[in-house]
């Protein structure tokens, strides 16, 4: 068994259930003046923290070329002052798809190479590269089941589990 095989599929697997609640996901939902954290917002939260926990640092990070500032937190800024992030404009659907797209991209280039066994490269984050790998896919697939379980409650969509890519 290869390891890091696992995780790609594993990974893959994951981003393909974000897309179909994406690519599912109704117009008077995506954006929704009911909901506190938008629908598009968690989307795109889940895939920034997918895209940064697959670098090697906080420091070599570079965010996507279609990145706001901002536009992954939910809630409060985890600094000081803890204030709301600045929000314009919410992405549109192809974009939150063209960054999920990047993201497989960058999940097999990435994980093919990571030391697993090397400490996670966050301070915030202390332990192995290996940990890392599960926290961050418990991360994707938390916020995904957190949108189908939104599209399901609503609108009676029933989304497909997939076990592995």
């Amino acid at each position: 068994m290869n390891l890091r095989e696992v995780f790609i599929s594993q990974y893959l697997a994951a981003l393909e259930m974000l897309k179909e609640t994406i690519t599912r996901c109704p117009e008077s939902i995506w954006n929704s003046p009911d909901d506190r954290m938008k629908f598009w917002n968690i989307a795109y939260h889940a895939l920034f923290y997918t895209h940064l926990y697959l670098e090697d640092s906080e420091e070599s990070f570079k965010p996507w070329h279609k990145h706001i500032h901002e536009y992954q937190f939910l809630g409060q800024v985890p600094w000081e002052p803890h204030r709301p992030p600045k929000i314009g404009s919410p992405y549109d659907r192809e974009t939150v798809l063209e960054y999920l797209a990047f993201c497989q991209q960058v999940v097999g280039e990435r994980i093919t190479k990571v030391n697993l066994e090397a400490e996670s490269g966050f301070s915030w984050l202390p332990f192995t590269r290996l940990e890392l790998l599960i926290y961050t896919l418990r991360h994707l697939q938390q916020h995904t089941g957190e949108l189908m379980e939104r599209l399901g409650t609503r609108t009676g969509v029933e989304l497909p589990w997939v076990g592995r890519m």
